[in-house]
């Protein structure tokens, strides 16, 4: 199935076609990126986490639907939901698309959980993808000092790594937890030179 099959709302296909060009680029957060974050919400969905599908995998599309590294790019992605799509979607997918730039959802909160979890489920990625994913946020962060981008990336990793849990659902933290934790602290000792 292609992509654009995956596409959550019928009848929009001027807003998926936008979508898809502005998931056209380089960089980690890009088509596959989209594409891997569907997949996880159905391995999800399939083991049992309960959230809204539509909502939830239209907040996917939006979530880094404009990326340029920028701090706003959230929000800017958020904006675009609340202005493109039609209610009832519009303003819980654009508050789950601004849940993700800390990835802190309640556990009261399925949907961001289940959003969240998805999104960083590249963390429990096998060597060889996971560290594509790394090649590809530095990729999106090329304009930023070696060592500036590292200390960087380690304060996000620890903040990961701090967490009692990267994931909120039960059934991402059987899934993902424990890939994770690895990659986690695999890349933190190749960060700090161990």
């Amino acid at each position: 199935m292609s992509l654009a099959d995956r596409w959550p709302l019928p009848g929009r296909h001027d807003l998926r076609d936008e979508l898809l060009a502005a998931w056209d680029r380089p960089g980690y957060h890009d088509r596959l990126h989209l594409t891997e974050v569907l997949d996880r919400l159905d391995r999800l969905a399939a083991a049992g986490a309960d959230f809204d599908p539509v909502t939830v995998r239209l907040a996917a599309w939006f979530h880094d639907a404009v990326y340029d590294g920028a701090d706003d790019d959230e929000e800017r992605s958020a904006a675009w939901a609340e202005r493109a799509l039609p209610e009832p979607y519009a303003e819980e997918v654009a508050r789950l698309v601004r849940m993700t730039a800390h990835h802190r959802p309640s556990d009261e909160d399925p949907a961001a959980c289940a959003l969240s979890d998805a999104d960083l489920a590249i963390l429990a990625a096998p060597p060889e993808r996971y560290d594509a994913y790394v090649a590809g946020v530095r990729a999106d962060f090329a304009e930023v000092p070696d060592a500036d981008f590292r200390a960087g990336r380690a304060a996000v990793l620890r903040g990961l790594a701090a967490k009692p849990y990267v994931f909120h659902t039960a059934p991402a933290r059987e899934l993902w937890e424990a890939a994770a934790r690895a990659n986690l602290e695999r890349e933190l000792g190749e960060l700090s030179g161990r």
